[in-house]
């Protein structure tokens, strides 16, 4: 028979298992996150948010579905369907199609080490303690570098060991990196402004990249506009409601003493 002594032990040990368990995930979040930059997007920005579904869909979608979106959703952020056919669909397919990836699984896997994952919901997926998803793909979009020790030549400074190249790598120019090291021991990677500049200026990019994340952060929840605009009306309808309410309230009562 176990004592009451050695029971509570165990449950204890047990208690603090669990949570070590579970506060694990986060503090590699946070230690993931450390060096991310907030992401300066509107998601309200509709001529954003449609450079943002261009770029997607020239630079993302040649290796990264994105099964759970139909091109016809488009229309939501002002595009009509004379506008996603020509600009958006590259092989034949129709509007109403979803925006799956033409690479076969096995080539991306051989390439790259691993399938490149679906981009429906990378937004809210990659949101930790230390920001938001669109923090995380901002910075990481802004983080690539030269590596000939990787075998794409690309490496990462918020994901370290990247399997993925640098697909922007034309409009950014090619960056370097420097270790530094700091005053406990630490190395930080310094990253060095291209030698020779891509097909935008700094800001330009910059600019480009927070179009892109607003995009893929409106991809993650494209009802976001109807749901703000029903829980404002919401939100008027119940205060009319209560006015209504209070004065009827006062009308019942008003001859009880």
């Amino acid at each position: 028979m176990v004592s009451p002594s050695v029971f509570r032990f165990r449950r204890s040990a047990a208690l603090a298992a669990l949570v070590t368990l579970l506060l694990l995930p986060a503090a590699v979040q946070a230690n993931e996150g450390m060096r991310l930059q907030p992401a300066p997007i509107n998601s309200h920005d509709v001529a954003s948010l449609q450079n943002g579904a261009k770029l997607f869909v020239n630079y993302c979608l040649n290796c990264h579905g994105a099964s759970f979106m139909r091109y016809n959703r488009l229309h939501d952020i002002g595009l009509t369907d004379a506008q996603i056919k020509d600009n958006m669909l590259f092989t034949g397919g129709k509007v109403g199609d979803l925006m799956k990836v033409a690479i076969d699984p096995k080539d991306a896997k051989a390439w790259f080490g691993a399938n490149p994952p679906d981009l429906s919901v990378i937004a809210r997926s990659r949101a930790g303690a230390q920001g938001s998803g669109a923090d995380y793909l901002y910075t990481y979009l802004r983080g690539f570098y030269r590596d000939d020790t990787r075998p794409t030549g690309w490496n990462n400074t918020v994901f370290p060991s990247v399997g993925m190249p640098h697909v922007l790598w034309e409009l950014q120019g090619q960056q370097t990196a420097e270790v530094e090291e700091g005053a406990n021991g630490e190395h930080h990677i310094k990253l060095v402004p291209p030698a020779t500049p891509g097909l935008m200026t700094a800001q330009e990019y910059n600019e480009s990249v927070a179009d892109l994340v607003a995009y893929l952060q409106w991809m993650g929840e494209p009802v976001q506009f109807q749901r703000t605009k029903l829980g404002i009306a919401v939100l008027a309808f119940l205060l009319v409601l209560t006015f209504f309410a209070y004065r009827l309230n006062a009308a019942f009562w008003k001859d009880v003493k």
